[in-house]
C-alpha cells in the first residue's frame, strides 16, 4: 500500500461516511447521462477515473520519495496527461471541449497544444527503463471507452472523485472496502453468466491453507476482479523482511488471466489499490493454449482460483484439449489447465506445487469426460482434501452446492479427506444478508494440520473412488439429515441435481441404443 513520502502534506483523510456519500454523489450524477444504462456502464467508467486519480497520487508521492533519495524520477504518465494536469481544477476543461479531449485520436490538450487525445495517449504507452506500469495503463485502456454523452456531466464526476487521496493510507483501507462493495454491486448487475462473485470468507481460507510462501508463484487462471490474488498479496506481504523480498514480491509471485475488459480494468484497479505496483494480468483466455504445448518454463507453483462454471466454451478452445478430454463445460476444462500447470517438481519454499480450486457438485458425480479427468487427478495428483460448502455460500448468485478441492504435486492420491463445513447452529441456510463469516472456518482450520475423523471430518481410500467410476460426491456417513426439515431452496437444488444425474443417464443410455441400432 502506497507510503506517505516524509515532508509531503497529504489532505486529512475523509471518513468512511463521507466517502461512501461521495461516490454516491458521483454516480447519480452519471444517472443523469443518456450514453450510460445502468450499473454495467457506470461502475467500469467511475473505476477508469479513480484509477486515473490513484495513479497520479502515487506519481506524485514517488517523485517526492526520489527527489528526497536524489533519484531521477520518470512518470509512468508525462504532462499535460496526467490528472493534476486536465482534472484535478475543478473549473477546468468542460464539455465538448473535455469530451474531445478524452475521446479523439486528436485534440487540443490542456496545454492548448494538438496532440493525442487522453485515451490515445494512454494506449500507445510502452514500458521504459523497466516501469512495467505503463504497458499495464496500455493494456487497461486499450479495453475501456468513454460512455458519457455529457461533458458537463462528466466534469461533475470527475470533480467529485477529486475529493478521494489516495496518499492516505487510512482512506486507502476505507476506500478498499468501499470498493469491494462496487465489485459485488459489479457481479449483482451482470446477472447470471456462469461467474459468482467468490465470498471474501471463502478466498482467506483457500489462501490460509493453501499457504503461499515468498520465492513461490501464484496464479489465478480466472482472475475476476482480483479477490484472490489480492488475498495472496496481502498473505506474502506479511512474510516481507528485506529489499530483496519486497522485489521478489512486487515483480515475480503474481500473475493471472482475465479475458474480459470490465473485469480485468477492475481487477488492475484492486490489485493497484492494495499495493501490487505493476500486476501481471494477462487479457486474454487462459483456456486459448493447446494444453499439450504447456511445459515447465509456463508452469506455477500455486493456484488459487474460482473458475467460472455453468458455462460453455466455443469449438476451437475445445480442441486445445486431448480428444477423450473435450468438452464445453468451462468448469472441466480449467480443471485440466489447473493440473496441467502446476511444476512437478518442489516449489523454492521445498514444497510441492499446489492448488486450491471452487468447484460445483456436478465435478463431484459427474462421469463420462469429468470421470476421466478426475481420474487422472487421483493417480497422477495428490487430491488430499475437499470441503464440503453447505447451501447458499454464494447467494444471491447461485444455489448450487459447491466444493473447494485441494491437491497438489507430491505423488498419487492415497486418501481422500472430506470435511463437511456446517451451517452455524439455528441456521437453515445462508442468505444475501446473513452471509458465511471467515471466523465460521476456525474449527476446519484447527483441524486442518492434525486430522481426525470426527462428524464433520471422514476418510476414504483412492482406490474405492477409483472403483466407482471417479465417484467423489460421498456423503458425511456420520451426518443426520431429515430431508423434511431442508429449506425449500436447498430441497429444489437437491431435486435439480438429481434430475441432472437422470437426464445424463438417459442421455448416455439414448446414446447406447442408437449406436447399437445403427450397428
Amino acid at each position: 500500500m502506497p507510503r506517505k513520502a516524509k515532508g509531503s502534506t497529504a489532505p486529512a483523510p475523509t471518513t468512511a461516511q463521507a466517502l461512501g456519500s461521495l461516490l454516491k454523489s458521483a454516480r447519480d450524477i452519471m444517472r443523469k447521462d443518456k450514453g450510460l444504462n445502468g450499473d454495467l456502464d457506470r461502475l467500469p467508467l467511475l473505476t477508469w477515473i479513480m484509477f486515473l486519480k490513484f495513479l497520479d497520487d502515487l506519481e506524485q508521492q514517488r517523485e517526492q520519495e526520489a527527489k528526497l533519495a536524489g533519484k531521477k524520477f520518470r512518470p509512468a504518465i508525462e504532462k499535460p496527461y496526467r490528472w493534476r494536469d486536465w482534472a484535478a481544477s475543478p473549473q477546468g476543461i468542460t464539455g465538448d471541449e473535455l469530451l474531445a479531449f478524452i475521446n479523439q485520436d486528436e485534440a487540443v490538450r490542456p496545454d492548448g497544444r494538438r496532440g493525442p487525445g487522453l485515451f490515445a495517449y494512454l494506449r500507445q504507452l510502452t514500458s521504459a527503463n523497466g516501469d512495467d506500469r505503463r504497458e499495464v495503463i496500455a493494456t487497461v485502456f486499450r479495453g475501456v471507452d468513454n460512455r458519457m454523452k455529457s461533458g458537463y456531466l462528466l466534469r461533475d464526476v470527475i470533480n467529485k472523485i477529486g475529493g478521494i487521496h489516495f496518499t492516505a493510507s487510512e482512506e486507502l483501507h476505507t476506500l478498499g472496502a468501499l470498493y469491494e462493495s462496487l465489485l459485488r454491486e459489479m457481479r449483482d448487475a451482470a446477472g447470471d453468466s456462469g461467474e459468482f462473485y467468490t465470498p471474501r470468507p471463502v478466498v482467506r481460507f483457500m489462501v490460509a491453507v493453501t499457504d503461499p510462501r515468498l520465492g513461490e508463484t501464484i496464479l489465478d487462471p480466472a482472475a475476476g476482479t482480483g479477490g484472490f490474488l489480492v488475498e495472496a498479496f496481502n498473505h506474502l506481504n506479511g512474510q516481507v523482511r528485506t529489499v530483496a523480498h519486497r522485489k521478489a514480491l512486487q515483480e515475480r509471485s503474481l500473475s493471472g488471466y482475465e479475458p474480459k475488459p470490465l473485469p480485468y480494468l477492475l481487477c488492475q484497479m484492486n490489485l493497484l489499490l492494495h499495493g501490487l505496483d505493476a500486476p501481471q494480468i494477462d487479457p486474454g483466455n487462459a483456456l486459448r493454449h493447446k494444453l499439450s504445448e504447456i511445459g515447465e518454463k509456463e508452469r506455477v507453483d500455486v493456484i488459487v482460483t474460482n473458475p467460472p462454471f455453468g458455462g460453455e466454451e466455443e469449438q476451437g478452445i475445445q480442441g486445445n484439449f486431448p480428444d477423450d478430454r473435450q468438452t464445453a463445460e468451462t468448469a472441466l476444462l480449467f480443471l485440466q489447465l489447473i493440473m496441467r500447470k502446476l511444476h512437478r517438481q518442489p516449489t523454492a519454499a521445498g514444497r510441492p506445487a499446489r492448488a486450491a480450486v471452487v468447484v460445483p457438485n456436478g465435478t463431484l458425480f459427474g462421469d463420462g469426460v469429468c470421470a476421466r479427468i478426475k481420474e487422472e487427478l487421483l493417480k497422477e495428483f495428490n487430491l488430499h482434501t475437499i470441503v464440503r460448502l453447505p447451501n447458499g455460500v454464494f447467494a444471491p448468485y447461485t444455489s448450487i452446492p459447491t466444493n473447494l478441492l485441494f491437491f497438489d504435486r507430491s505423488g498419487p492420491t492415497r486418501e481422500v479427506w472430506y470435511y463437511e463445513h456446517p451451517l452455524p447452529e439455528g441456521r437453515k441456510n445462508y442468505t444475501k444478508t446473513a452471509l458465511l463469516q471467515f471466523e465460521e472456518f476456525a474449527p476446519c482450520h484447527a483441524w486442518w494440520k492434525q486430522r481426525e475423523e470426527n462428524e464433520r471430518a471422514w476418510k476414504l481410500p483412492a482406490a474405492a473412488l477409483v472403483a466407482t467410476n471417479c465417484n467423489l460426491d460421498r456423503k458425511n456417513p456420520r451426518a443426520k439429515e431429515d430431508i423434511a426439515h431442508l429449506p425449500p431452496e436447498q430441497l429444489v437444488a437437491s431435486i435439480l441435481e438429481k434430475e441432472q444425474r437422470i437426464i445424463e443417464i438417459m442421455g448416455r443410455v439414448q446414446k447406447l441404443l442408437t449406436e447399437s441400432l445403427g450397428s
